[in-house]
């Protein structure tokens, strides 16, 4: 994790999965990639912007970037 209280992507990701109750290849056909590209997401590894996007746009999530303070 980032800091206190914060989850890390992977995380928030495997929750909201989770939330739809879909398994990481429903999640997959639904996002258009691949289960073993949603279990690397879900293990905090690197991956694409795009495919990033195309997970939280099938999970119904918002994508935001903040400037460090």
């Amino acid at each position: 994790m980032s800091g206190a209280g914060q989850m890390a992507f992977g995380d928030i990701i495997r929750e909201a999965r989770k939330e739809h109750g879909w398994s990481q290849a429903e999640l997959g056909e639904k996002s258009g990639v691949s289960r073993p590209t949603i279990a690397r997401v879900e293990a905090n590894h690197d991956v694409t912007t795009t495919t990033i996007a195309k997970i939280a746009q099938a999970l119904g999530l918002t994508l935001e970037l903040k400037g460090r303070a």
